[in-house]
Parts: structure tokens; sequence; C-alpha cells
């Protein structure tokens, strides 16, 4: 991984014009006072004149701007965020969520368990620049991405992309890209790659999300399409859209496939202000940042496993839209199957949720034979109140959905993309009714932690046995170890190798025997 990696190898990967590093360290050249991207079509400049910066927001302290050629900030986001659990990756993943525009330096340094003071420090000498400026570079990424991929108006791009003022938004895009904004957005219309699309009747924005590498989008979409929440979700082979509640009010999203196979976001908003972290938590919703060629790579490796890299390459591990959301929809689906747990959240949705009127007329996603989303997924008040009124099953089961509700509720319970994955882990499991299971669960999904193993799953043990890997619990998890840091992408791929469930008897129903790939250990939602 880049962090990781010499001055020598860095070097190499830019005399290659390696595209696997977009996004994964920057070049600051010397001579010419730009940083570009390692794929630059540009002239390698000389080892001499070269600084390699972890960020882009390092190399804009530095006094370097982003080069016009290949413009660094397209690139997708570095996957060293999620394989990173220290304070500059759960920094960097809150960052990308807008907490900084929300709640400033003091709020972040609250998360993170510091001071500003001391944050600041800590980021500088790990990432080159304090959080100022790499949320200040993160806006300057969601700015160009605005404006060269919708026909929003200045004003409202700088807003949109967490700006105070149109003044600090101009003057930053100078800095940054070495234009003014519309010479910046004139641009696209001679770029190959991005470019706004026909916007739909209704909605407001219209958006590629780049990525890196190959990406299993049936395989995205068949998830999302299992586990979908009549009324909050809608999918399709093709297309899965949501309504999401965000700092400023709700959100109606899609994410497609477009012509050129880019993944494409549709949306829209309550508050254009949320537009940046609606972007930042779709892509981590379909696993935008991984990097699957060393993934792939790594897991090709084990003879076991090589046959199932070939058949699925770039395998993503779908994360979580909303954190509270995900592990209620995991506690619901423990020990039943993905049916029956999609069921008992459309019930709980409905019975429970909110009516987003002003999403009711947007266009429906595919073929338009669903009606599109217009629940909110309920609150985690709402749950906790009136949850033993909709839920069913065992009392203590939903005592202890109804318990954790409450606790995120009250905020005795935190969960979050920038928590501390060993403190998580303990916190859930002190709740009433979470097992290990449910803690791991919603750890690879919630921090898109890449190296997470679900070695009591039934389905994972179903996968391996079928793949010739040990079925037993403790058996598999030891050699499992050997895939680290990857274990959350073994997991997919042994949900996916799980055999076909056998045709039931006419005579007993098929309701009561549940196939490995259906139970929710295999992972609801």
């Amino acid at each position: 991984m880049s962090l990781a990696m010499t001055f020598d190898e860095r070097y190499r990967a830019i005399d290659s014009r390696d595209a696997r590093f977009d996004g994964q360290f920057v070049t600051a050249v010397r001579s010419t006072g730009i940083y570009c991207r390692p794929s630059c079509p540009a002239r390698t400049p000389k080892p001499s004149n070269v600084t390699f910066y972890p960020t882009s927001a390092a190399a804009h302290e530095a006094g370097y701007r982003a080069c016009k050629r290949c413009l660094p900030e397209a690139a997708p986001g570095s996957p060293q965020w999620n394989l990173r659990g220290d304070t500059a990756g759960r920094a960097m993943r809150l960052i990308a969520d807008g907490v900084v525009e929300r709640e400033g330096v003091p709020g972040l340094a609250r998360r993170l368990g510091y001071s500003p003071r001391h944050l600041t420090r800590l980021l500088t000498a790990e990432l080159g620049a304090g959080p100022l400026a790499l949320s200040r570079a993160h806006r300057a990424q969601t700015a160009r991405m605005l404006l060269v991929g919708t026909d929003l108006s200045a004003a409202d791009v700088a807003f949109s992309s967490g700006f105070a003022s149109v003044r600090q938004f101009n003057d930053t895009i100078r800095e940054v890209f070495g234009m003014p904004p519309l010479e910046l957005r004139a641009r696209r219309r001679v770029s190959r790659h991005e470019g706004p699309a026909a916007p739909a009747p209704g909605v407001t924005i219209d958006l590629a999300l780049p990525h890196r590498g190959a990406l299993d989008a049936p395989g995205l979409f068949s998830w999302m399409a299992a586990r979908a929440v009549s009324g909050a979700e809608v999918a399709t082979a093709s297309t899965f859209a949501r309504t999401l509640r965000l700092p400023h009010g709700p959100a109606w999203f899609e994410l497609r496939l477009d012509d050129l196979g880019r993944v494409r976001l549709r949306a829209a908003l309550t508050n254009l202000a949320d537009l940046s972290t609606l972007v930042t938590r779709a892509r981590r919703l379909f696993d935008l940042d991984a990097d699957p060629d060393a993934v792939d790579e790594s897991l090709a490796q084990h003879p076991e496993l090589a046959p199932l890299v070939d058949a699925l390459p770039g395998i993503r591990v779908p994360g979580a839209a909303d954190p509270h959301e995900m592990l209620i929809r995991a506690m619901v689906g423990q020990q039943i199957t993905v049916v029956a747990a999609r069921t008992a959240l459309t019930s709980l949705t409905a019975a429970l949720g909110e009516d987003v009127a002003a999403f009711a007329g947007l266009p429906s996603p595919g073929t338009g034979e669903s009606p599109p989303p217009s629940l909110l997924f309920p609150t985690m008040a709402a749950i906790a109140q009136r949850g033993p009124e909709v839920l069913r099953g065992p009392a203590a089961r939903i005592r202890a959905i109804t318990g954790a509700a409450a606790a995120l509720a009250d905020g005795s319970l935190t969960l979050t993309a920038g928590d501390d994955a060993v403190e998580q882990r303990a916190a859930l499991l002190e709740m009433p009714g979470i097992g290990p299971w449910t803690a791991d669960y919603v750890r690879m999904r919630v921090l898109a932690d890449p190296d997470v193993f679900l070695p009591g799953d039934v389905a994972v043990r179903a996968g391996a046995g079928a793949v010739g890997l040990p079925a037993e619990a403790r058996a598999l998890d030891a050699w499992a170890a050997r895939t680290a840091p990857w274990r959350s992408y073994l997991t997919a791929h042994l949900w996916h190798a799980v055999p076909p469930k056998p045709a039931a008897p006419r005579r007993v129903a098929a309701s009561r025997i549940p196939a490995p790939s259906l139970m929710t250990t295999g992972g609801i939602s």
C-alpha cells in the first residue's frame, strides 16, 4: 500500500503511469510547482525534483497547485483511510463526512478524544496538513466534481461544497487549480471521462463517482435487491435507490451504471450543503474507495481462492449509509433468514418511518415497475418508544433492539464511521443482545474495515466448505488469518460461494428450510 512504499517504489509507479495508485499519493514537482496523480501523462520528472505527499492537502500546504492535465482531485479516494484504524485514518473518514464543516475542528477533536491543538500537531506530522487544510482540500475536491459534473451555478457549487462564501470558494479554486471556477468548468468539454448527464425530472444532482480497478456491480446490486426495505429502498438488477436522513434534512439518491460503466449518483436534497456528505456515504455504501487490484492479487495467491477471484474480480464489501440504522438492521436480522428480516424491517419502516412527501414524485429507478422510495427509516427514538408495538419475536430480542435504539438516541452509545474499531466493538458487546457476530458485522459495514472475518457465520462456513476450506469455525478462523488484511473480502467471496439451496420436497414447507445463503448470519442489509 502507498504509505508503506519507498520513494523508489513510488517513483517506479509514476514512471510507468500506474493508475492503480491514483488517489493513494500525489507527486509534487519542484521545478513546475504543481502536483499530479501517479498516472499523469506528462513527462516523468527527474527524481531530484520530486516530493511525494500522502494527501493533496499536504501538497497545497507546501505551496503546490493541482495539475490541469491530470486533475488529481478527480481520483478515487484513498483506501488507506479504511485500512488505517489510527487517529489519522479516523480523522480522514470524519472529515469526508463533513464533520469539520458542521462542528468545526473542536468538534472533530472531541470525537477523536484530543484537544484541537494536539490533533492539529498529530495530523500535520502524519499527513502533512492539519484538519482545517484537510477539510479545505476536501471542499476543493467536491467543488471540482460539481463544476465538472453538474450545471449548478457557481454560488450553489460554493455552498454545496461547504465554503462559507463565494469569495472564499473563488480564492480556493484559483489557488488549488490555478484557474477560476468557470475556466475549470469549461475544461469538462474536452474531458473524455466526465461531464454532466441530462438531468432527470425532479433530480437536483447527477454525478459520476470514480472508482479504481474492476467493480463487481452485479454483485452489489444483487446484494441490495435481496435486502431492500420496501418503502425506503428500491433495487433492481442495475440500480439502487433509497431515502436517507442527513444533517440538514432528508435526501433521496440513486446509484446506477451509465453506458461507460461508471457509477453515477442521482440525488435530490433538502439542502445542498449535505451533498458532500451524501457523496461520501454513497461511496462508502458501494465501497468505491477500495483497491480491488491489491485485494484480488493478495487473495488469488491462495489456490483455494484463485477460482473465486477469477470468477468475481473487483468484489466489494457493501458499507452503511447510516450507522445507527445498520445496527438495528443487523439486530433484527439475527438468526432469521434475509427474507424474514426484510419483511420485519419493512413492517417496522411502514409503521414508524416518516413519509417524505417532497420526494414522492421522483422518477422510479430501472423500469419504473416499483414506486420510488418515499419513507425514511425510523428514528432511533421512534424505535425505542414504539418498537415493542411493531417488532415480533422473543421478548428478550425486542428488548435488546429497543434498548440499543434508546442508547443511540440518548447518546449513551455512539456509532460513527470515525470510531476506534476496538472501542466500538467493546461498546457494542456491552449491550444486551449483541454478540461477537453482530459487533464484527457492524464494524465491517460501518467502519468499512477491510480485515473483519466472521468464522461463526453459517453462510461463511457453508461457502468455505464448498471451496475446500475448513468448515469448522476455529479451523476456518485460523486459515483466514493468512489473508489479512483483506479478510472482509474473503468473507464476501465465501458468502457468494454458498451452494444453491436444493429444491425442497413438496410436502415440506420451503420456508422451514432456510438455505445458508439466506441466513442473516450471511449479513442482512
